[in-house]
């Protein structure tokens, strides 16, 4: 039987960098770079905005914050619970 195509299969001289020491980018990798990346001005004129996902309301008294952390927590373990049977005992 007669291959056509050589082995190892000839690749295309072309790189995308000059020479192997020069690690330059493409054009437009460094359009894309620039585009995305923030200046340092950049990041200090932004204003910081405080996640509200665990921001606790100082209103609340420790008793409603330990209710909320145990039910978390038997939450998570139901959760790690049935997942060790499912994996023991996959349903059919």
């Amino acid at each position: 039987m007669f291959k056509v195509t050589p082995n190892p299969p000839d690749t295309d001289p072309a790189s995308p960098y000059e020479n192997l020491g020069s690690k330059k980018p493409h054009e437009a990798a460094e359009h894309a770079f620039d585009f995305h990346s923030n200046t340092p001005a950049d990041i200090m004129a932004t204003p910081r905005t405080p996640g509200t996902m665990f921001f606790v309301n100082p209103q609340l008294d420790t008793e409603t914050l330990l209710v909320h952390a145990c039910e978390s927590l038997a939450s998570a373990n139901e959760l790690a619970v049935n997942r060790a049977l499912d994996q023991l005992d996959p349903p059919n």
